[in-house]
């Protein structure tokens, strides 16, 4: 068997005469290894599609594609530098010049296989009569929290074409600027995590009050859930239609439930959404991700995502036994981890996608990228990672 890097070549024995996942501890070069007679580069399956959907469906892919939860944020300084022009967040993600301007911000530095819309889960709720705003220090505000069945008679249906057309403006945008050297993303809150911020009034620690409705007043939970599904499925449909390659579904609060709750308040309408969008967007592969979800995780893979992104706290190699075969899974390095050396940063990365083993991956972080990491660490990420070769 050959390996060859830019720097050395040798000639390394490996088992049953099948190449072996092998990565540079202290170069940036990747190692590429083949069996005699035959290339370098292992060869790329539809190679006119993005890497990203490539994977996704299980085809041949030279490495796992990668892309960063809030690539798009805080952390870099282009950004920083338009929300001093622009300091509402509302304005930023509802202006089509501006969705477009952050969500390519990333894009134009990292590279990335993954480009996502700049947005927010909760941008649908004005166009539901759910008013609401996002303040600098505190987060997501719900001027009137529902508490009643009389409120959730109130939640309207939710038409993206006439409430937030600025969203498929965007995403047709993003699609000519990509020009499919990465798959364009789009994303939408599932309807739990939407009902809690809802019901709780904006965030929460203890989730009380969406708890005490659930226990108190089912029905009155399980009407809102039902307006929220509807809506996201509608939603993700519309994204799909104005360019979004894959969506991924954020239920960052299902698993503040029990299993045998998140199999009544969450499951049921995750399974809805993904068989409704499966009907009329066959091919549109949708993610799922949920924080915390190392005990949810058989349960997240019985709604029919294409995808299940897994947080930190899980082990790659688990994860991948747990949800079999069939799911691709995305993650899972710990976003701390960017605050570290870039010898760390390297070390996780090639642990992360050793256990995931070749195909069906991409790399992420468990979670979104942390405010005030160092932009310089991102880039290493990036570089390390679009060098790696199966």
């Amino acid at each position: 068997m050959l390996c060859v890097n830019p720097s050395f070549t040798s000639l390394l024995p490996s088992p049953l005469g099948k190449p072996r996942l092998i990565f540079p501890s202290n170069s940036r070069n990747p190692i590429s290894c083949t069996l005699p007679g035959t290339v370098a580069e292992p060869k790329l399956t539809a190679a006119a599609e993005p890497l990203l959907l490539n994977a996704v469906r299980g085809l041949d892919v030279e490495r796992p594609p990668v892309w960063l939860m809030r690539q798009a944020g805080r952390y870099m300084k282009s950004y920083q530098t338009i929300c001093e022009k622009h300091p509402s967040f509302r304005e930023r993600s509802e202006n089509v010049d501006l969705v477009v301007e952050i969500s390519l911000q990333p894009w134009k530095v990292f590279k990335p296989d993954g480009v996502i819309l700049f947005s927010d889960i909760l941008t649908p709720l004005s166009g539901m009569n759910i008013p609401f705003d996002i303040v600098k220090g505190k987060g997501p505000v719900i001027f009137d929290p529902i508490h009643s069945a009389a409120q959730v008679d109130q939640v309207t249906e939710f038409i993206p074409q006439g409430s937030v057309p600025y969203v498929g403006e965007a995403l047709t945008i993003l699609r000519k600027e990509v020009d499919n050297k990465a798959a364009v993303l789009g994303f939408v809150g599932a309807p739990f995590t939407l009902a809690s911020y809802v019901v709780e009034g904006g965030s929460s620690k203890h989730f009380s009050k969406i708890k005490r409705l659930a226990f108190s007043q089912p029905k009155v939970l399980h009407s809102l859930l039902q307006k929220f599904t509807t809506s996201m499925a509608r939603y993700i449909q519309y994204q799909a239609d104005n360019g979004a390659q894959a969506v991924q579904i954020f239920d960052s609060w299902a698993t503040e439930l029990s299993p045998v709750d998140f199999e009544e308040f969450s499951l049921p309408y995750l399974k809805q959404i993904v068989d409704t969008v499966k009907k009329t967007h066959p091919e549109l592969p949708l993610i799922l991700y949920a924080s915390g979800s190392g005990g949810l995780l058989e349960r997240l893979a019985l709604t029919g995502v294409d995808v299940v992104s897994l947080d930190w706290t899980v082990d790659m190699a688990d994860g991948r036994r747990r949800l079999g075969p069939n799911i691709t899974v995305q993650g899972n390095v710990d976003p701390g981890v960017l605050f570290g050396s870039k010898e760390i940063i390297t070390d996780r990365i090639h642990d992360t996608v050793r256990k995931a083993g070749r195909g069906k991956h991409i790399l992420n972080l468990g979670h979104g990228i942390v405010v005030g990491t160092p932009e310089e660490n991102v880039a290493h990420f990036f570089e390390v990672a679009k060098g790696i070769r199966y």
